[in-house]
Parts: structure tokens; C-alpha cells; sequence
């Protein structure tokens, strides 16, 4: 399984302490029958904390980029990732 790096965030808690997460897309590849095509799954990780990973969530491109994007504009902590990518589906 590959890891594409999409973005880093700095945040701020509530107790104003600086918490840095990475947010990637992860690219692997499922077997279909005769047919092989790409899945992709996000990963969310604390610097020196938590790390949430959900692979195999779809096999569409343009759909992976949707969650990424609004996984990264809503600042979505490895906690709350499980959460966010259910109610998404």
C-alpha cells in the first residue's frame, strides 16, 4: 500500500496546546475477479500522538479527494476520523 501525503495542519486545543497532524490518502489495490483495480483509504496522524488509518473506503479517485478535502477544512482529529468517514458513506 502506498501513502500520498496530502497535507499538514497546525491547530491550536482548547488547553492552547500546539497539536501538528498529517493528513494522506492511501492508495492499495483490490483484486476483483479477473480484474484488478486501485482502493484508496485516508490516514490521519498526530506528530508524537495518535494515528487513525481507514483503507479500503473506495475505489473512486474524484470521491477520495472529496473526504480528504473536507476531512483537512474541518481540522478532523485520528479520534473523530472513524466518526466523520461513517457518516460520509
Amino acid at each position: 500500500m502506498k501513502e500520498l501525503l496530502v497535507e499538514k495542519l497546525s491547530l491550536t486545543d482548547e488547553s492552547g496546546r500546539q497539536r501538528n497532524y498529517a493528513y494522506s490518502v492511501l492508495i492499495g489495490e483490490k483484486n476483483v475477479g479477473s480484474f484488478s483495480c486501485e482502493d484508496y483509504g485516508v490516514k490521519i496522524e498526530e506528530a508524537g500522538g495518535d494515528c487513525a488509518v481507514i483503507p479500503d473506503i473506495t475505489v473512486s479517485a474524484a470521491r477520495i479527494d472529496d473526504l480528504i478535502t473536507l476531512l483537512i477544512r474541518n481540522a478532523v482529529t485520528p479520534v473523530t476520523l472513524a466518526d466523520v468517514v461513517s457518516d460520509w458513506l
